[in-house]
């Protein structure tokens, strides 16, 4: 149903370099690099960083965030790793979230700026 997924940041190079390893831990690499965005993807650009120079840091009670999927938890724990060994924040360490319709497990990161980016599977153990 959704094709791509853009966030804004307040400088392209330091989120590009911030978003390099959490993204590969996940498959997706740098694909496009242009003068004020930068996507990162499989096949395609399926995740793009869009500069925003006057931007102010996202405030943590937006309630926003984005999740990209990943294939086992695994990934999860590298994409968690990554994010916090490149700067980031941790949202919501790696783990199990039990929920009501379906169990999964997760992590949640916020980027330099303070968008919340989270990776998820759903283990069938």
């Amino acid at each position: 149903m959704i094709d791509h997924v853009s966030v804004g940041v307040s400088d392209l190079d330091r989120a590009a370099k911030f978003y390099e390893a959490p993204l590969a831990a996940l498959g997706l690499t740098r694909l496009v690099t242009r003068p004020r965005t930068v996507g990162f993807g499989k096949a395609y650009p399926e995740f793009w960083i869009n500069l925003r120079e006057a931007m102010p840091p996202v405030a943590p009670e937006s309630g926003v965030h984005i999740c990209l999927r990943a294939r086992t938890t695994a990934e999860v724990d590298a994409f968690h790793a990554a994010a916090l060994s490149a700067g980031g924040g941790s949202d919501g360490a790696p783990g199990i979230r039990p929920h009501d319709r379906v169990r999964y497990y997760a992590a949640f990161i916020t980027d330099p700026d303070g968008n919340r980016i989270e990776a998820v599977t759903f283990p069938q153990e």
